[in-house]
């Protein structure tokens, strides 16, 4: 198996377990937080995907989905169109909300598609290319990818326990 099949592969289970987290949860509930300085399901998802899509977009090259899909302007929320959700206070995740999953899964999914074509089309290789020259030592494409997967895959998992804590209503 090549190195760029086992990161798609990756991506694809952090895909599977944000449309479990999500797929049939009121707007209620996604947008609930457990406590007043909790995460909700919808920051979750909101950030891990802002995160996916701005670092692979600089690495790939590309224009951020967030801006290039229309999605800053639907989901309308009162922060700048740049904002990724990292170094939020507890009052600025708050902000972050929605009406439906639907919004929250057609970014999601659009996100992955787009990081989906830019994985499959590198090389071994491409996995030793500096993307960030800001870190001691600079940061390689693999070592990048790797991050945001471990990122997403963690937030993925905090919106599935967020899901199932306010089901069993222990937390709305």
């Amino acid at each position: 198996m090549k190195a760029t099949d086992v990161i798609a592969d990756g991506f694809g289970r952090i895909r599977e377990v944000v449309h479990e987290a999500v797929d049939g949860v009121s707007a209620q509930h996604l947008n609930a937080r457990v406590d007043p300085e909790a995460n909700s399901i919808t920051w979750l998802v909101w950030h891990l995907t802002r995160i996916q899509d701005d670092h692979l977009a600089a690495a790939a090259g590309l224009e951020q989905v967030w801006l290039t899909g229309g999605w800053a302007d639907r989901f309308g929320l009162p922060l700048p169109a740049a904002a990724t959700g990292y170094g939020h206070s507890a009052r600025q995740a708050g902000t972050v909300r929605v009406d439906s999953g639907e919004l929250l899964l057609g970014y999601y999914d659009e996100v992955h598609e787009q990081t989906l074509g830019f994985v499959r089309g590198l090389a071994a290789a491409d996995l030793d290319r500096v993307v960030d020259e800001r870190w001691n030592p600079p940061v390689t494409l693999g070592v990048r990818l790797v991050s945001v997967l471990a990122d997403d895959l963690q937030h993925a998992g905090q919106a599935a326990y967020v899901r199932g804590v306010l089901e069993r209503g222990r937390g709305s």
